[in-house]
């Protein structure tokens, strides 16, 4: 099995993380958290040669959602989201792109529930609910794999696409609506942190980090 190649967009106006992954060698990929200009992300994933073949979304916030709409109208990838997430993605006012003059909802075509697992462009994911930041927040998780391409191994580490749950020392705010810092605490404590000490993390903001290091620096969550 190929490793996977992950890029990076920063973009919208609170300097989101969007982030592209595909297999070595293969022309198809996945977009996280389309923040804004979908157009820009799809024509320079064009020209590096990749399509794109699904949409992820951690979260409904407009900073992460901006660019949705007219990524997919390009591409024609189907949106994924958590099931927890639906009535904010589909209610401008609380997924607060109301209230920055730039109204958007997004229609998710395939609904996702805590632990399940899809494969799309090669790459195999769990989404984990991990509420706290808003009710539907998630993760997607990417195991690990050994040489021989079964899963669990370390010869590539695994990756966690962490949206504004988990930050390099900090996590997500929580006083937006369905936010709850309870709820975050327990998600990174219960979930994040019982995964594999190496694994990357990817967050919706700013720069990466592992498990490992916010098990022993992110006081915000001891």
């Amino acid at each position: 099995m190929s490793r996977i190649i992950s890029g990076r967009f920063v973009l919208g106006p609170i300097m989101t993380n969007v982030y592209v992954l595909y297999r070595e060698g293969e022309k198809e990929a996945l977009v996280f958290d389309p923040a804004d200009r979908g157009g820009l992300i799809y024509d320079a994933l064009q020209k590096e040669g990749l399509e794109v073949k699904g949409i992820f979304l951690t979260h409904s916030h407009f900073d992460h959602i901006g660019g949705v709409k007219e990524l997919q109208e390009k591409c024609g990838a189907p949106v994924y989201a958590n099931i927890g997430e639906k009535r904010l993605l589909e209610d401008a006012s609380m997924n607060g792109s109301a209230m920055n003059g730039r109204p958007v909802t997004v229609k998710v075509d395939k609904w996702l529930r805590d632990g399940e697992s899809v494969t799309v462009a090669g790459i195999t994911m769990k989404m984990i609910a991990t509420p706290g930041h808003t009710e539907g927040s998630c993760c997607f998780y990417i195991e690990g794999h050994d040489e021989d391409g079964s899963l669990g191994g370390t010869s590539e580490q695994p990756i966690l696409i962490a949206g504004d749950t988990l930050f390099r020392e900090s996590c997500g705010r929580t006083d937006f609506p369905t936010g709850s810092m309870r709820q975050i605490v327990r998600s990174i404590k219960e979930k994040l942190f019982a995964l594999p000490d190496d694994t990357i993390v990817y967050p919706g903001h700013d720069e990466f980090t592992d498990i490992a290091h916010e098990k022993k620096y992110n006081y915000f969550v001891q």
